[in-house]
């Protein structure tokens, strides 16, 4: 059973996931002073279909509410992740503009 972990990697504006110690994925980010705006995610193709995307998603989004961040899903997936977990709903924010 490989060992799986999603960390933040604020050097490089993103959470990774980790899958035996090697990123599978990565959701990238902006970090402003009240908001978290979550641009791209994207998990490697050997890695699809086993539910890492959404495990990774969802550990960007309780380590934003932990910090109190508003969270702005411009990445497709982020935003259908939401739709389909209300329990974040309460985080989302516009777009600066939109």
């Amino acid at each position: 059973m490989p060992t799986i972990e999603v960390v933040d990697a604020p050097a490089r504006s993103r959470f990774e996931l980790l899958v035996d110690g090697q990123v599978a994925g990565f959701a990238d980010y902006r970090l402003l002073p009240t908001k978290i705006v979550i641009t791209h995610t994207e998990v490697q193709p050997e890695h699809s279909g086993k539910g890492l995307a959404g495990r990774l998603v969802k550990h960007a989004l309780e380590e934003s509410r932990d910090a109190g961040l508003r969270v702005v899903p411009l990445c497709p997936y982020v935003a259908s992740y939401i739709e389909r977990h209300p329990e974040y709903s309460d985080l989302v924010d516009a777009p600066a503009g939109g």
